[in-house]
């Protein structure tokens, strides 16, 4: 029983029950994640008259959470490789629900702050790891879809942050909203009990009593199909310290690309899940009806991201990734241009497609870009250094209204980097897929 011959023998099942429970754990964890994070811009505008924040204020606290998620997605990430993926997507679930949850309670903007930068921290952990398990788990024909589907959990929460908001703002305020997050740690001893760990993890380990009862549920006669390569030198080398792995073998090009990629994608969508809801207000809309804005640019990315995981299982995800970057700033830049409310609504819909949808999308491309050994470790990084990006929208967003900046003129700043994260996906090189080179090598030394 060997890693490579484990990986191939998961590829080339059929989805089943048990692929359906992983990809259910995962939309669960992160749709929680994504409400989570949602929320403060739900609750912002009523944060910023409470407690009379400037509009830079209000962008720098928002800033707090994504500064955490920087350190959540780099170090729980590495730690992820290392000491499996279950264990810290359960701490990651226990760091964003407890923290949103103790939010609520916040007197202050100091304290409120620092439990927006520690529940960050969670989020930042979970993402990664959880794109690693079902990247493991699915078969090669359904992970974009699967993975994609699993990220629309972002969408769920937030499309539910804003209706949480709708229903509760008028009567109990803004707190409720907030204490609404405990719920998922009620369910961690189910998700302790059932959800499986890495099965890459498990052999290094060597638990290979745990691999056996996960791959029997998968398959009971798993045994027999699976393909022992004839040398355990095609066995990839661990890497000790996996971030290192990420510049070796010709990625180190196209994890600086990534990176970049990372950064523009999530300063557009920060920035928008942030102050959509504000700029609608400025340009004249009241809260309600700017809460519905938020809800159609989280419902458009929730339905888009299931059709365009559906093309790139058929079709390939960069070109798509691409031409979708592209798309979603020509909609961001006529945002700011007056038009009908229906081709308004539209808008939002493709833009939310085109940046939250195009970014499950893109961790679908990049967790399996990256060998088994550094899949954590890459896909947490590229989100780790996107963070930045995701720090600067809010607080960019702050600084553009402080200044009464245009509406139009907001709009057409988020809209540019789509097109930097368009051209920095250009120069991306195709991935030179070892496990592929070593399924050919089996295949012909059977023919012969």
């Amino acid at each position: 029983m060997t890693s490579n011959s484990i990986k191939n023998f998961l590829d080339e099942r059929k989805f089943n029950r048990f692929h359906l429970g992983v990809l259910l754990w995962g939309l669960f964890i992160i749709s929680f994640e994504g409400y989570d994070l949602v929320v403060y811009g739900s609750v912002v505008p009523l944060l910023t008259k409470e407690w009379a924040l400037t509009p830079v204020q209000a962008g720098v606290i928002g800033s707090y959470g994504l500064f955490g998620m920087m350190f959540g997605s780099i170090i729980l990430s590495l730690l992820a490789d290392r000491f499996g993926r279950k264990s810290i997507i359960i701490v990651s679930v226990a760091f964003f629900s407890i923290f949103t949850t103790l939010s609520g309670f916040a007197r202050e903007p100091h304290l409120f702050s620092w439990c927006r930068f520690l529940a960050g921290v969670g989020f930042g952990g979970a993402l990664p790891s959880v794109i690693s398990l079902i990247t493991e788990y699915i078969p090669k024909s359904s992970k974009n879809k699967s993975i994609t589907m699993a990220l629309c959990g972002n969408q769920v929460g937030g499309i539910l942050a804003p209706l949480i908001g709708v229903i509760v703002f008028a009567s109990l305020g803004w707190r409720p909203a907030l204490w609404f997050a405990i719920v998922p740690l009620f369910v961690i001893p189910v998700m302790i009990k059932t959800l499986p760990e890495s099965p890459q993890f498990l052999i290094r380990k060597g638990k290979l009593d745990v691999l056996d009862a996960t791959l029997r549920k998968i398959d009971p006669d798993y045994k027999n199909q699976l393909i022992v390569e004839q040398t355990s030198l095609m066995e990839p080398p661990v890497e000790r310290t996996p971030i290192i792995g990420l510049f070796k073998n010709k990625l180190g090009v196209s994890t600086i690309l990534f990176c970049i990629v990372y950064f523009m994608g999530l300063l557009m969508i920060y920035g928008l899940n942030t102050w959509l809801p504000k700029l609608m207000q400025s340009a004249g809309y009241p809260l309600i009806s700017s809460l519905g804005f938020a809800i159609f640019l989280n419902g458009g990315a929730l339905v888009g991201t299931i059709i365009i995981g559906v093309i790139a299982d058929r079709k390939g995800s960069k070109k798509l990734v691409t031409g979708l970057y592209v798309l979603g700033a020509i909609c961001l830049a006529l945002l700011g241009i007056k038009s009908n409310i229906f081709f308004l609504y539209l808008l939002i819909a493709i833009a939310g497609v085109c940046t939250m949808g195009n970014q499950s999308l893109l961790n679908a491309f990049v967790s399996q870009y990256y060998p088994d050994q550094v899949r954590s470790t890459g896909v947490g990084l590229a989100n780790g250094v996107g963070r930045l990006g995701g720090m600067l929208g809010p607080t960019l967003g702050g600084i553009l209204l402080s200044q009464n900046v245009s509406v139009g003129l907001c709009f057409l700043v988020f809209a540019l980097p789509g097109v930097c994260a368009a051209i920095a996906l250009l120069f991306v090189k195709k991935n030179n897929d070892k496990y592929e080179s070593i399924l050919s090598i089996n295949k012909n030394s059977n023919v012969n």
